[in-house]
This record gives structure tokens, sequence and C-alpha cells, in this order.
């Protein structure tokens, strides 16, 4: 467990716990680590939920089927991600989706318990992780209220111009680098990366835009303007 402490630190979930404290507060939580091997499956829907995932190592997905059977890749979860947070509070006693592995992959498995519940040794992290644990599921409620109101939007042109638009006002700056790769600003609009690409290439072509990778520039912000309504 010992070699995992920098990895540890440096997750939103232990964010602002000191290195020191990282052995102490394991110790306490009690939780364990599972290996993986690429395409192995790390928690499957319906299955007890009982313990917070925390990715150490590696890459996976979490997925879902819908009335017709269909895979549905949610989210791709990285080296520090956390899964299961949603459900942390709930009644609910089974896990929602499957996670599978990408890669070979090492998860840290806290117990729900351990999160929640009053740490008997009043240890001065714990009201620290409860906070980021509070702060994680606020921005991840604010993530998927941000892609309901893209689901209202109709247009291929419309999502992708809302977007380009709303990391401008951030900065102000024309120039902007995408926090998301394709892949994975596709499954966040909802849209299929390959039409998806193709709507960027017509908008690069008519000057409205300019990108390579992630890198875009806004060459017509009143275009994008009137595109975003569509």
């Amino acid at each position: 467990m010992r070699k995992y402490h920098e990895i540890i630190s440096r997750t939103d979930l232990f964010y602002g716990i000191a290195q020191e404290d990282i052995q102490t507060m394991l110790n306490c939580l009690k939780p364990r680590v599972c290996s993986y091997n690429r395409n192995d499956y790390i928690v499957t829907s319906g299955e007890v939920y009982e313990s917070l995932g925390v990715v150490l190592k590696g890459e996976a997905t979490v997925i879902k089927e819908n009335a017709a059977g269909n895979r549905i890749v949610m989210t791709l979860l990285k080296q520090g991600d956390i899964f299961g947070e949603i459900i942390a509070f709930s009644s609910q006693l089974t896990w929602p989706a499957t996670v599978q592995a990408q890669e070979i992959c090492d998860v840290l498995f806290l117990p729900r318990g351990k999160i929640i519940g009053e740490c008997n040794s009043m240890c001065p992290w714990h009201r620290t992780l409860i906070q980021n644990f509070l702060r994680i599921i606020s921005e991840k409620a604010l993530m998927l209220n941000k892609k309901i109101e893209y689901l209202t939007i109709k247009s291929m042109r419309g999502k992708i111009s809302t977007y380009l638009l709303e990391q401008y006002k951030r900065t102000g700056d024309k120039n902007i680098t995408l926090p998301l790769n394709r892949n994975e600003l596709s499954d966040f609009l909802n849209v299929s990366r390959p039409s998806m690409s193709r709507e960027m290439c017509k908008m690069r072509n008519e000057g409205v835009i300019d990108f390579h990778l992630t890198a875009f520039r806004i060459l017509d912000l009143e275009a994008l303007k009137f595109m975003s309504a569509l």
C-alpha cells in the first residue's frame, strides 16, 4: 500500500491531506487494493455496493446497458478518478453500472461506511476527506446538469458552437485548448465522433474555426454565436 502513497495524495479525494498523514488515514479507512487485467470487470451492474473505487493505475470505462441491451460507454476513468460516489449517500444497495478495465488496473476500494461515517479516532484529515467528497459530488452534479442542457440543443453545429463559446468565455481568449479529447467530447455532447468531426471540418472550411487536435482558434466569433442558437 505504501507504494501508492504519492498517487493517493495527488487525487482529488485526498486533496489537502499531507503525505505523512496518508498511512494513518489508510489505517483508519481500512481500504483494499485489487489488480485487474485488460477487459476484466472491476464491478458489474447489480452487484452489491459496498465500496467507493479510486483508480490508482491504468484506465477503465463505466458502461451501462439500455433497454434494448446495447452497451453505452458513460465515461472513461483515468488515474486518480473515483467511481461510485453518486450512490454513496443513497439507499441504493447495488451498482447501477459496470466498470471494466481497459488496460492493467490497480483500484483502491474504500468502504463507504468509513467515508460517510464518524471517525472514532476523530482524525483531523477526516473533515478534509468529507469536504473533498462533497465537492466532487457537487462538481459531478454540475457536469450532469450541463450535459442535460446540451441534450436540449437539437443541431450538431449548435452543440459544438455552444461548447466552444463556453470555453472562450472562461478566458476571453479565442485560442482555446479543449480539456477533452475527441472521444470524450463526443460522449459529453452525446453525438457520434465521426459526425462531430465532419461538422467541425465544415466549420473550418467556412472560416468559422480552425483546429489541430485539442487546440482550437475561433476565427469568426459572431458566426459562432449565431450557430449556437441553431
